[in-house]
């Protein structure tokens, strides 16, 4: 008999539709803000975002998705991009929304950028993870993925995962999986506290500052208002569907705990001066963060 999580899960999952489609910015995005300073180019293949000292400027998705793997590839702000915060992200509306984050975090030139993500289930967040990344993420364009399935989601850059947030219901902790959310991303200026908390400030003589993307992927339950169509192989290639139950593989596992050996630099999962009464509950499934 199937357990009234997975029964209410069933009749969520039916009323979208899966998608596995190449992005073209014309027909999957919405430029929503920054007055010309965001725009899309070469046939819709190419998608700019662009800073200055009067505005930012960011895009969302026409479309929503409950569930699924989505793949950009982004070129970052290169150069000294101290103060600047290019944020990638799935995210749903209301006080109680889920969100999942990937947030770059700009810096002089020569220092790193710092890679901060963060999970939101039912408007609570400060799950915070950040990593530096082992390339030179201005140069060229590198593919950041997030895989958010009923069971986990999975942070991964150019296929390497990096994190890994684990559905922790069984222990209280609120789990995306009821709100379907767009894609977001923006440029802005958050030179209060973006590089070393504060201390460090745009350079307005270095602007305009650019952010680049290419190469959208969605293999994804799209929100479907009519609820005709659902969530099944039957609705595309069964291959299509395998994000559905993808989970870590031993090597997979490996290439994670290297990176978090290697390249995290903040866990919120650590953090016993934050967390003096103890840590949140879902820390201990997420043994791996």
């Amino acid at each position: 008999m199937a357990s009234l999580n997975s029964v209410s899960l069933v009749l969520v999952i039916s009323s979208c539709f899966v998608i596995a489609l190449g992005g073209n910015f014309h027909q999957d995005f919405d430029i929503t803000w920054g007055d010309g300073r965001a725009k899309i180019l070469n046939n819709g293949e190419l998608l700019t975002l662009s800073l200055d000292k009067i505005s930012g400027s960011g895009f969302q998705s026409k479309n929503e998705y409950l569930f699924g793997k989505i793949d950009m590839q982004l070129k970052l702000v290169p150069g000294n991009s101290a103060g600047t915060v290019t944020a990638y992200y799935l995210s749903s509306q209301g006080s109680t929304h889920d969100e999942i984050d990937f947030e770059f975090l700009g810096n002089l030139s020569g220092d790193p950028y710092i890679l901060h993500t963060n999970v939101f289930g039912q408007g609570k967040g400060n799950r915070e993870q950040q990593f530096y990344l082992w390339f030179d993420p201005t140069a060229d364009f590198h593919t950041y993925s997030i895989l958010w399935n009923p069971q986990r989601i999975i942070f991964s850059v150019d296929g390497t995962p990096i994190r890994e947030f684990k559905n922790a219901e069984s222990l209280g902790v609120a789990y995306p999986k009821n709100q379907p959310m767009r894609i977001y991303s923006s440029l802005w200026n958050a030179d209060d506290w973006a590089t070393r908390g504060g201390l460090v400030k745009t350079d307005w003589n270095q602007a305009p500052f650019t952010a680049s993307y290419r190469n959208f992927n969605a293999d994804a339950c799209v929100s479907s208002s009519s609820g005709s169509s659902s969530c099944t192989p039957s609705s595309t290639s069964s291959s299509s569907n395998s994000w559905l139950n993808e989970e870590l593989d031993s090597t997979s596992q490996e290439r994670l705990k290297w990176v978090q050996k290697n390249y995290m630099i903040y866990n919120y999962c650590s953090d016993s001066k934050r967390f003096s009464q103890g840590f949140p509950p879902e820390c201990s499934l997420n043994t791996s963060a």
